[in-house]
């Protein structure tokens, strides 16, 4: 990186994977980051993650994959259960660090957090937190940017990283279609079966649900509860409801029902997926990650897509001798692969509530082959 010649400094709006992953590669090629986080500085709470070939791919350019590696779970298949408890399919997933090392790791998402805020920290990004951005105005080639507590930077560079309902995409003037789908995913931190040793997904006669190793004592269960409306349920309720949902199911999800109860971390949410209509930048001001492109999370590559954004973006404005053209190349590089990806997700979506199970793991399978190709 070198080419871009004026004020190197940026401003950064949430600090969760793509704002962090962005912050970290700008900083690397000498550009002076601050990031405006809206939450308090305590790591997220959550159950965890898949990070794909291609966002292991990516960390390892930031010399980071090592990390992950060591603190989570390495895998390699997705194996899939028919509705009475037998296994019918296995995708092998594509190993993009070579042979010896895992296709995909699981990992829980305070980990992944604290990875990635460290590295931007040594980097030398601020961080600043419970600030948003408040207003944005173009100057010239600087962005105005004032923030929530009052305080004003003049920057080369805002980065809308601030997730799917991104108060920075509606301040630059962008549109994007935000679309339920009808489904409410639930997640539920778990102690690790010894069987599981893969990502494991189950058919229903309704839903689907699913285990994801994330270190060697813990794992994640999920559940992807089909033709429900939006709704809201207390946290006392969301632990049985859970139990009842998995009832149904055959096999080896009676094991880690069972383990429901004694989990502290049960979370619901609704399956929204969006993506920019447009433009992703305007001005000096782009979005990336959840902001531009959120999938639902069938394909469990939202996070690889947010590194991808994140270091293309540095790479594409180190290279150009304007911001506006580095960031007219980062859009182009990464305008069709996240269109296709949230897409595909959407039409997994709609496999899983249509029970053609069979077609969606095809469909997964040859997804996760065409994520290969470098971002």
């Amino acid at each position: 990186m070198g080419s871009y010649r004026g004020a190197r400094t940026a401003v950064i709006v949430g600090a969760g994977v793509a704002g962090l992953t962005a912050a970290a590669a700008l900083a690397r090629g000498g550009w002076q980051v601050e990031i405006a986080e809206a939450g308090p500085a305590e790591a997220p709470s959550g159950w965890g993650l898949c990070l794909t070939g291609p966002s292991l791919r990516a960390l390892d350019e930031l010399g980071l994959a090592g990390a992950c590696l060591a603190e989570g779970y390495g895998m390699d298949t997705i194996t899939h259960v028919d509705v009475n408890g037998e296994p019918v399919d296995e995708v092998r997933l594509p190993r993009l660090l070579g042979a010896r090392r895992p296709a995909v790791v699981g990992i829980a998402r305070p980990v992944l957090h604290r990875i990635l805020y460290a590295e931007a920290e040594r980097c030398g990004v601020a961080v600043r937190h419970q600030v948003t951005v408040a207003a944005v105005d173009q100057e010239g080639e600087l962005v105005r940017v004032r923030l929530s507590d009052g305080t004003v930077r003049r920057v080369a560079l805002l980065v809308g990283a601030d997730g799917i309902r991104s108060s920075v995409r509606g301040l630059l003037g962008l549109e994007a279609s935000l679309e339920f789908h009808g489904q409410m995913v639930w997640r539920a931190l778990v102690p690790r079966p010894s069987w599981a040793t893969g990502i494991h997904q189950f058919a229903g006669k309704t839903d689907t649900a699913g285990l994801v190793p994330l270190s060697g004592r813990q794992a994640y269960v999920f559940l992807t509860e089909n033709r429900v409306g939006q709704s809201i349920l207390s946290d006392a309720e969301l632990a049985p409801r859970l139990q009842q949902l998995l009832k149904v199911f055959p096999g080896r999800v009676a094991e880690f029902r069972s383990l429901i109860a004694e989990s502290d971390s049960v979370v619901r949410r609704p399956v929204l997926t969006a993506l920019l209509k447009g433009a992703w930048s305007r001005g000096n001001g782009v979005v990336i990650g959840d902001a531009a492109h959120a999938p639902a999370p069938q394909m469990a590559s939202g996070t690889a897509l947010a590194v991808e954004d994140g270091l293309v973006l540095a790479r594409e404005i180190g290279r150009h001798e304007s911001v506006g053209a580095g960031l007219q190349a980062f859009v182009s590089r990464r305008t069709q692969r996240c269109r296709t990806l949230v897409e595909t997700s959407m039409v997994i979506a709609g496999l899983e509530q249509a029970q053609r199970h069979h077609e969606a793991y095809a469909l997964v399978d040859s997804c996760h082959w065409l994520m290969a190709e470098p971002a």
